[in-house]
């Protein structure tokens, strides 16, 4: 049996990257932009990278969305930290701290306006637990 983890900071948001542009199916609307390539983790959270929502129609790559301008807005934002990511949400925030919960996954509400709804995702599984806040996020209606 395998006992290792993927705990690398850094690692787990080339993951939860990958697996945002990779579900064509229920993440079809998400896309990831302003990515950092050499992002280097910080104790407090190094910017790595946005996820934005497309509105509806046919997927594009992240350069052609870029070109449209306000044809995106910002759901979320991830930053990376030595030992985990953390997912900053700013859109359907309630909805998304309800299913990152459901999915056990450590949630806290951050008290800006307007407010936000922070997610730590610890290890690379849990990346996969994170799936169905970003479905929560990228189906929410328009507020």
């Amino acid at each position: 049996m395998v006992e290792e983890r993927l705990t690398d900071g850094r690692r787990i948001a080339q993951f939860l990257a990958s697996e945002v542009t990779g579900h064509e199916d229920d993440l079809g609307s998400l896309v990831v932009t302003d990515a950092d390539a050499d992002v280097e983790p910080t104790p407090d959270g190094a910017f790595a990278y946005a996820i934005e929502r497309r509105p509806a129609g046919g997927r594009r790559t992240a350069d052609e969305q870029r070109s449209d301008e306000g044809s995106t807005e910002r759901v979320a934002s991830v930053y990376v930290q030595p030992d985990r990511v953390r997912v900053e949400f700013e859109r359907a925030v309630d909805a998304v701290a309800d299913a990152a919960d459901e999915a056990g996954l450590r949630v806290r509400p951050k008290a800006v306006e307007p407010p936000r709804t922070l997610v730590f995702v610890e290890d690379g599984a849990q990346v996969k637990w994170l799936l169905s806040a970003l479905g929560t996020v990228a189906t929410a209606v328009e507020e």
